[in-house]
């Protein structure tokens, strides 16, 4: 026979009750200062744990203290079950969300401490939660007293329906598991595609790629359509790379000159603008002659794909300002017109004469010519 609930009982249970919440609220306090200086170190994984623990803790100390209050008071054997049972599952959802953030949060960590592994992509830390959660679920249903081996039968049974419904979706999880398992690209590199559209990687998720534009614009790409399509990286196997610079010169200067002023000039942009590679070697070859000049290619070094504007914008301008100063011409392109009476003949690189019917007499050199 149950007795009855005395004041000293409801006193105890009060005090168990108000001790869990002033546990929690001292622990909760606690862990916010080990936040702080988690956040002074280096390895992210700290803040991960400590943040997952500030949910834990404080719930665990508030049902601690419901558990006390229970045994304190003179309850019924179905009431203390229910109790403790709510209680338990309680527990059980607070770890489960614990330990999904806490395990999302080492992965995390550890994505963005190598190099060689995806820094900011989603994917792996989704998966991750979700098989925590799941699992967790399933550990909550067993202890209600529900058998799981029906549902995970349904779930074999009807996994094949999903899958059929859902197959684009699963060939998008797939194909970025694919992508980050390859290490054909990863969160940061610079890629274009062989539809024209370029920029750096932002994230991949279990659906997507998110690629910025240098305009700050954000495209979103499925992943199974970047598996299947010619891609180019510009990240990889090394960031930096080699930027080429069309140059033409008359065909009276002074080539070794030419060299060596162009040279020099490499050399100024390369240790004085940001971005460059210092240690490149200059390199300068010519290699066609023009109609009106003789090309050349100027090979410059560029640490990323971005730098490369702001480096050609430079060594153009300093360029051409040296070649004024040192008087080597950089000619247009130029046409000699030979008007005479009964014709005109158009002479201009080796092109077959021409005849116009206007009968002038004259002759004249200038510059592009419209006929």
């Amino acid at each position: 026979m149950k007795r009855p609930v005395t004041l000293d009982d409801l006193m105890i249970a009060g005090i168990a009750v108000a001790a869990g919440l002033l546990a929690a609220f001292l622990l909760r306090m606690l862990l916010r200062w080990l936040g702080k200086h988690a956040e002074r170190t280096r390895w992210s994984g700290d803040d991960a744990i400590v943040d997952a623990l500030r949910t834990l803790v404080p719930w665990a100390a508030i049902a601690g203290g419901f558990a006390s209050a229970a045994a304190v008071l003179p309850l019924t054997a179905p009431v203390g079950r229910t109790v403790n049972r709510s209680l338990t599952v309680l527990l059980i959802l607070v770890t489960t969300i614990t330990a999904a953030r806490l395990i999302a949060g080492l992965v995390r960590s550890v994505t963005q401490s190598r190099s060689g592994v995806a820094g900011s992509a989603t994917i792996f830390v989704n998966i991750t939660r979700v098989v925590v959660l799941a699992i967790g679920f399933l550990v909550v249903l067993q202890t209600l007293g529900i058998s799981i081996a029906p549902l995970l039968t349904a779930l074999g049974v009807g996994g094949l329906a999903v899958a059929l419904a859902l197959q684009d979706t699963l060939a998008n999880l797939f194909a970025g598991v694919h992508i980050l398992a390859s290490k054909t690209i990863q969160p940061g590199d610079y890629i274009r595609l062989s539809s024209g559209e370029e920029g750096y990687v932002v994230d991949i998720n279990w659906r997507n790629t998110t690629v910025r534009q240098l305009s700050n614009n954000l495209v979103i790409i499925p992943n199974a359509q970047l598996s299947g399509t010619n891609m180019t990286n510009f990240t990889r196997p090394e960031q930096q790379m080699t930027l080429t610079v069309q140059v033409g010169v008359g065909y009276d200067s002074d080539l070794d000159h030419v060299e060596r002023v162009t040279n020099e000039v490499v050399t100024e942009v390369m240790t004085g603008i940001t971005g460059a590679v210092p240690d490149h070697e200059p390199a300068v070859r010519f290699h066609t002659f023009g109609d009106s000049r003789i090309g050349l290619t100027v090979i410059l070094g560029v640490g990323e794909f971005s730098d490369q504007y702001r480096i050609k914008h430079e060594f153009i301008k300093r360029l051409h300002k040296r070649y004024r100063d040192e008087g080597i011409r950089i000619p247009s392109p130029a046409r000699t017109v030979a008007l005479q009476p009964g014709g005109a003949e158009l002479l201009e690189s080796g092109i077959p004469h021409q005849r116009d019917a206007r009968p002038q007499s004259r002759s004249r050199t200038e510059g592009p010519a419209r006929l």
